[in-house]
């Protein structure tokens, strides 16, 4: 099989998905029945503690972050109902999710394995950094943007299984490297869109890379990724390091300039180390 372009991989990636042969990253159900839950918008916290509950780990966890300097609470929390009333639905919705992703990536061979946890690193990096950038977006959400920072390399996840089984990619790691970085901002999108997320979130994973990517008014979620994108690769050799970030208009709408040393900037650090924390 042979593939002369990336168009050429995406048209195999639909024929592949059309006859079922590819199967697309899910949410897992509890996160599902949580946004859900909330999206009914009079949840409860003792309806939304009675689902999370059903899961020992995912309850460990939530108490645990709702305890973390994080969300900085004064009296100890010791059960789910209490850290889904300290947390509210907003952040639960966002943390569930954000923790049940990890899920999606658990390798299915040997062979994806480093592919699958490199991925993730990388991912939880970009999300660290942009829940600290939210504090230069007062009108979004930091959960969200945690949550964003996730999402981004989603469309790396098909394409990996997929080659798993084309040797022209799978036995050559600069071919498979190029491909991953053409073509899984578009499986992104065909992922993004089978998934019940506000527009916003949705847009993440196709259009972080779109360096001439704007919208009128204040910064998106897009823009957060972005930015933290871009500091997160500074000093390797990842092709986006040759973008002159002098023109992503994404620095101005979170009010930095281009060559602004983020990490230095006051307590940014500290919120990325603690936000890093949440998600390991």
């Amino acid at each position: 099989m042979q593939f002369n372009s990336v168009n050429d991989f995406l048209v195999h990636v639909q024929e592949e998905l059309d006859n079922n042969r590819l199967i697309l990253p899910t949410l897992p159900d509890i996160a599902i029945k949580v946004r859900a839950t909330i999206n009914k918008e009079d949840a409860s916290a003792q309806e939304l503690a009675a689902i999370i509950v059903t899961d020992a780990v995912l309850s460990a966890r939530i108490i645990q972050v709702a305890n973390s300097p994080l969300y900085k609470g004064n009296a100890e929390i010791k059960n789910i109902q209490l850290a889904v009333s300290r947390l509210g639905s907003d952040t639960i919705r966002s943390l569930v999710t954000s923790f049940v992703m990890q899920q999606m990536y658990t390798p299915s061979s040997k062979l994806l394995e480093s592919h699958f946890k490199t991925i993730w690193e990388e991912s939880i990096n970009v999300s660290a950094i942009s829940r600290a950038l939210s504090s230069f977006t007062p009108h979004l959400n930091p959960d969200e943007a945690m949550l964003a920072g996730l999402l981004h390399q989603i469309g790396k996840l098909p394409i990996l299984m997929l080659v798993e089984n084309i040797p022209e990619f799978r036995d050559s790691p600069t071919r498979l490297a190029k491909l991953l970085e053409k073509a899984h901002p578009l499986i992104g999108k065909i992922i993004m869109d089978t998934w019940n997320f506000p527009d916003e979130l949705k847009l993440v994973a196709s259009q972080y890379t779109n360096f001439s990517h704007t919208l009128d008014g204040p910064a998106t979620y897009v823009d957060v990724v972005q930015v933290a994108f871009l500091q997160s690769i500074v000093g390797t050799d990842h092709p986006a390091c040759r973008v002159d970030v002098s023109t992503v208009d994404a620095f101005n709408k979170l009010g930095l300039s281009s060559d602004s040393e983020i990490l230095e900037i006051e307590g940014i650090s500290d919120e990325i180390e603690l936000a890093k924390e949440s998600l390991f």
